[in-house]
């Protein structure tokens, strides 16, 4: 954005899932761990000045390191314009592999997060949450009018698609569905697609 000269104001930002590793570590979680950092943290830190500085709105996924040893959260953070952090939100549906507790590196989180912003109230879900009809109608209940969706997701381009307009037709929201592209450390393979859904 920066680089190619943003005239305009955007937002939001919206970045996939898990951006700054890629999905899969290919490492165990004890050594993932050690590398990951606290929120707020040097990535928060540089994405919050940017966003000050462009006057956006930026949705940051990113591994999160917990305060307890080797406890990993799939986050998704919510920058406002001001550079500030508005909301975090842990993936509360890590997918079976992806779960500690399933041979993965993530701990789920417990909690639904609706930021009001000057954009509107967004919601927030991570990728395999969306499966799951369930949260997105808890944000909708909480008044969300957009829900963000950072995914890193390969299983295919109709289940991708119709789980985006199925949360955004089911609770009338705008669905903003971020995939990632290309492969991972673990040579999986993201066939991208981003979509936005209206109601």
């Amino acid at each position: 954005m920066k680089e190619h000269g943003c005239l305009e104001p955007l937002g939001p930002v919206i970045f996939p899932e898990s951006i700054t590793t890629g999905f899969a570590p290919g490492m165990p979680p004890e050594e993932f761990y050690d590398l990951l950092n606290y929120i707020p943290g040097p990535e928060t830190d540089k994405i919050g000045a940017l966003a000050r500085e462009l006057k956006v709105h930026v949705v940051l996924p990113i591994y999160e390191k917990g305060k307890e040893k080797n406890v990993i959260m799939n986050s998704s953070i919510l920058i406002n314009d001001e550079g500030e952090i508005a909301g975090i939100y842990h993936k509360t549906h890590p997918f079976p592999t992806e779960r500690l507790g399933g041979g993965g590196w993530t701990t789920p989180g417990k909690e639904a997060v609706v930021v009001d912003t000057k954009l509107g109230k967004i919601g927030m879900i991570i990728c395999y949450d969306g499966d799951f009809p369930e949260l997105s109608r808890v944000l909708a209940i909480q008044g969300a009018e957009i829900v963000t969706r950072p995914s890193a997701l390969l299983r295919s381009f109709e289940i991708w698609d119709m789980t985006n307009k199925a949360r955004a037709y089911d609770n009338h929201v705008y669905v903003v569905a971020v995939n990632s592209v290309g492969a991972d450390a673990e040579n999986n393979y993201y066939f991208g697609s981003s979509m936005i859904i209206s109601p």
